[in-house]
């Protein structure tokens, strides 16, 4: 095995085998990387990167590309037996410098007197934990990778521009200029290309990033010369972190800096992707292979941003639901645009036990096409649920249960055999559920008075229900609630489910009713009913 940092795989013959014919898209992705090196054969080490712009907290975008090409990490890795070297960078861009203030941080008013200066020459507006602005957002980022258990070399760019890391590529930037300038001024417009250069100095005298036209770049010295800000002409050496790139050409450099041979990124970057690989292959690399997945959007459909703080965080996803259910969101149609907001989580928390469920048993390819294989890096974990999700969410939506305890005590009259201690997941669910009940249920519940027909119909369960056994399951119990929907002349069941759950849990959809009553408590619901109606 050449990774012992990353988790292990199972490599038994038959996974391989079915890895090779896979249409899950990581695997997809992974032949993306062997069709690179058909020819020449697989080098030494393949390396991955992801990306992060430090000027604002990172959001949620943040994390679903480091989860997605960890996803085509482990898929490569089983495709090639693990006998290839792999590296997964995650790569700041904390030299750039701040153009404009993030709206969801504090200290407007300091930040302004910074505005153009590199990241990490910012001050850290929250606390002076950090050194810089950089720092802390930098802190932030990796203290969410490690949660999640990721395995990744992080890489700051002021660290390799000030370290010399990036001196001799730099330099090839300058014997090359001419030829990035060609690539590059096409794409701007007239006033633009007046003033552009690829290379952009730090002032000597404010530490702004200067975005000046060079007056003279000398490539066998390396050192340009520009006007400062005030109109002092001056030369500086392109080493030593005295300059730095602009955005576009940075990328390309630095995937021949690093030798990146795969790089994912959203769609905004799909109009300059061209740019970045030409520039590459300019200073002499292969660009990379990429990937454009489609953006998130908030719930009025716009572009969740870093500076904005619009859609949900992470920290926010984590209140209310597991880190596993955040990886499936990651998972599913990366090149479809998908909208990030509360109401998709109960739903998100769901789907990743029934896809849990079905991955142990399942044949070597249904088992690669399991988003849990992607999620879990081969190894998912055996967990049952006796109650799902979204069950939890109604159980504590009928019994208004604000702490743990009172939920565990509804669960252990369903099924004694389940405490906390003997499962700890169900545990954490219920705090998840009491916590999104909180913010997001309670707060929009709508109870309505029910029709004459919905009226004797509800009165006609709670009879029924009460003439029933205590033990009666969920299947047995459900069975009832349609009779009684049927003798009452509800030629549609689902008006009549619509109606439990309008008159009795106030929202427009719930669960199974006959599986709620059985985890409710046969007793329990016909009170819910008969106190509800009077």
């Amino acid at each position: 095995m050449n990774n012992p940092a990353f988790p292990n795989l199972d490599l038994s013959p038959e996974l391989v085998e079915a890895a090779k014919v896979s249409k899950a898209w990581p695997f997809e992705e992974a032949r993306k990387i062997l069709k690179r090196y058909q020819r020449e054969g697989l080098p030494a080490e393949v390396i991955f990167e992801t990306g992060y712009g430090p000027s604002g907290l990172p959001h949620i975008g943040t994390f679903g590309e480091v989860a997605r090409t960890t996803m085509v990490v482990n898929a490569f890795r089983l495709m090639t037996e693990d006998k290839v070297k792999v590296r997964l960078i995650s790569f700041s861009d904390d030299m750039d410098g701040m153009r404009k203030i993030p709206d969801n941080v504090p200290n407007q008013d300091m930040l302004k007197s910074h505005l153009g200066k590199p990241l990490t020459a910012v001050p850290d507006p929250f606390s002076n934990e950090y050194s810089s602005f950089a720092a802390h957002n930098n802190a932030r980022l990796r203290a969410f990778l490690d949660q999640f258990g990721f395995t990744y070399d992080f890489i700051s760019s002021t660290d390799y521009y000030k370290g010399g890391l990036f001196d001799e590529i730099l330099k090839k930037c300058a014997e090359k200029y001419d030829e990035i300038m060609a690539v590059m001024l096409p794409t701007l417009g007239e006033e633009r290309r007046a003033t552009y250069s690829p290379f952009l100095p730090i002032s000597p005298k404010s530490g702004i990033v200067l975005y000046v036209p060079m007056k003279k770049v000398d490539a066998e010295a390396g050192m340009i010369t520009f006007d400062d800000e005030d109109g002092e002409e001056i030369t500086l050496p392109i080493t030593g972190g005295n300059v730095k790139l602009q955005w576009k050409p940075d990328f390309g450099m630095r995937w021949a800096a690093l030798g990146v041979d795969y790089e994912m990124y959203g769609k905004d970057h799909q109009n300059n992707s061209n740019l970045y690989d030409k520039i590459c292959r300019i200073l002499g690399a292969r660009a990379p292979e990429h990937f454009i997945y489609e953006l998130f959007l908030d719930e009025n459909g716009e572009k969740i941003s870093k500076s904005k703080g619009n859609g949900i965080t992470m920290e926010d996803w984590l209140k209310y639901a597991s880190p596993e259910s955040l990886s499936l969101f990651m998972y599913s149609k990366p090149k479809t645009a998908k909208r990030l907001f509360f109401d998709i989580v109960p739903k998100q928390v769901d789907e990743y036990f029934q896809h849990l469920a079905a991955v142990h048993d399942a044949e070597p390819k249904a088992k690669l096409n399991n988003p849990t294989w992607h999620i879990h890096a081969g190894s998912p974990p055996r967990i049952s649920l006796p109650v799902t999700f979204s069950m939890l969410l109604n159980l504590v939506s009928a019994s208004n249960a604000s702490d743990k305890q009172t939920l565990w005590g509804f669960i252990s009259q369903y099924d004694a055999a389940v405490t906390p201690e003997s499962n700890p997941k169900l545990d954490e669910l219920v705090g998840y559920a009491i916590s999104y009940y909180e913010d997001f249920v309670k707060p929009n519940k709508i109870y309505r008075s029910p029709s004459d027909q919905e009226r004797s119909a509800m009165e006609d369960l709670a009879a029924r229900l009460s003439a029933m056994p205590d033990d009666a399951d969920g299947e047995t119990l459900q069975t009832e609630v349609y009779s009684v929907g049927k003798d009452h002349g509800f030629d549609n069941l689902r008006e009549w489910f619509q109606a439990l759950y309008q008159v009795l849990l106030g929202q427009d959809q719930g669960p199974r009713f006959g599986s709620f009553a059985a985890l409710y408590g046969k007793r329990q619901t016909v009170k819910m009913i008969q106190d509800t109606l009077d």
